[in-house]
């Protein structure tokens, strides 16, 4: 099952809290993934980022938005209850529930952008876009990467054949083939490559290997099973069961389905975007621009501190 949206929840957390309990964001996870039908490996998916859970993160987004607009009240930290006026909208449709909270959040928005409360105004147009705060960082990082996956490629299509060939065996070492041994891996030399481009050794004695080849190709170029059947053959004349084919190219569905179906040779088909998402993922020629910390209350440290049961002056 899918994950819901923000705009998917308002009214299931409201019809749970409509019977007067006070719970914490946690307490709602199981009962939520029940009625939507999620599995332990849909609750535990998180952002590619790695930054949290993402169903977890929308409950946590859903109750703020509830709670800014007054369905809900938060009568200590990280507890919810819901309102007069939360009962209300708890008996009436999904429609009108996105009405009342985009219209209540559309207005905090206009009045603290005006204040210039910029943590209202972000959570305003998050939740008017129907997303998460949490979501649009991700969706910024995303474009981010995008946008670099491209440059990384056009980078690479500008440099040498030779020059591509030692950029993929240093990326493998980094991923951790051939572990610590000295000269684990080398390209190969043109004269005598026989179909290998490159070769890495997974134990001393040499006894494991693995063969390269790589094929820098202009990104919209289809590289078909003709071309993988060559290199299968090339291994099989250096007595070899493990092979990598990488390009900057993509693969035709054909030749995926060859690779599948192959039973005395294992061979990796890594394309463009997966070479590209590797060499930035392995810090392969990267480095590291700015560096964004999201930090969350550390539940237990705040949760010993007594709570005050008096109202603060005004």
């Amino acid at each position: 099952m899918s994950i819901p949206s923000v705009d998917g929840l308002y009214l299931p957390i409201l019809k749970l809290l409509a019977s007067g309990e006070t719970l914490r964001k946690a307490q709602l996870i199981e009962p939520l993934a029940v009625h939507f039908g999620l599995d332990a490996d849909d609750v535990a998916q998180e952002y590619e980022s790695g930054n949290g859970a993402i169903f977890a993160d929308r409950i946590s987004w859903t109750l703020s938005f509830l709670a800014l607009s007054g369905l809900l009240s938060r009568p200590k930290r990280g507890y919810y209850a819901i309102t007069d006026l939360g009962r209300e909208y708890a008996q009436k449709d999904v429609a009108e529930v996105l009405a009342y909270v985009k219209q209540k959040m559309a207005k905090r928005g206009r009045t603290h952008k005006t204040e210039g409360n910029e943590k209202e105004t972000v959570a305003a147009a998050a939740e008017i876009e129907g997303i998460t705060p949490t979501e649009q960082l991700e969706a910024s990082f995303e474009a981010i990467r995008q946008e670099i996956y491209d440059e990384i490629l056009s980078t690479i299509l500008g440099k040498t054949p030779q020059a591509f060939e030692k950029l993929v065996v240093d990326l493998l070492q980094k991923m951790g083939y051939g572990g610590r041994l000295e000269k684990s891996a080398q390209v190969t030399r043109q004269s005598r490559d026989g179909g290998i481009d490159g070769e890495i050794r997974e134990d001393v004695l040499g006894l494991g290997r693995i063969f390269i080849q790589a094929k820098r190709y202009q990104r919209d170029a289809v590289i078909g099973r003709p071309d993988i059947q060559g290199f299968v053959g090339a291994l099989q004349g250096q007595n070899a069961d493990k092979g990598i084919f990488i390009t900057t190219a993509r693969y035709s569905p054909d030749a995926v389905r060859y690779v599948q179906n192959l039973s005395a040779t294992r061979v990796v088909l890594i394309d463009g975007r997966q070479l590209a998402e590797y060499i930035y993922r392995y810090d392969v020629g990267m480095q590291t621009e700015q560096v964004f910390t999201v930090k969350k209350l550390d539940g237990d440290f705040w949760d010993e501190m007594p709570d005050d049961t008096a109202k603060p002056a005004s």
